[in-house]
């Protein structure tokens, strides 16, 4: 496998919050939980297209902005009565940095 892809300081993301991060298939929500858990989904909700990055970060789980839908951030999938998921990417921290695979990302774009 390739390195993994830097995508930057722990610390720049808030405690509870989100950064995006763009890709050449679109954008990527890498989200920070109070316990500085770091999980990396499509941004996009499949309800209506909401930005995920600006939904509200709660456990390890996040609500989109626009219907409140709620997704879990290990798995992707809407939880509740909801249906669907979103994509998840592996990523990992090291020494306060975060980093995504980027096979993943390369498969991604050649779907």
């Amino acid at each position: 496998m390739n390195e993994w892809i830097e995508l930057g300081n722990l610390t720049a993301i808030p405690v509870r919050g989100a950064r995006c991060v763009n890709t050449p298939t679109g954008k990527i929500a890498v989200f920070r939980t109070a316990e500085n858990q770091v999980f990396a989904i499509e941004n996009r909700c499949p309800h209506k297209g909401g930005p995920l990055s600006e939904g509200i970060v709660h456990g390890s789980s996040v609500t989109c902005p626009l219907h409140n839908w709620v997704f879990d951030l290990q798995t992707g999938e809407a939880q509740g009565a909801d249906e669907g998921s979103v994509r998840t990417y592996p990523i990992r921290v090291e020494n306060g940095l975060i980093y995504i695979a980027p096979d993943i990302l390369l498969q991604v774009a050649a779907e």
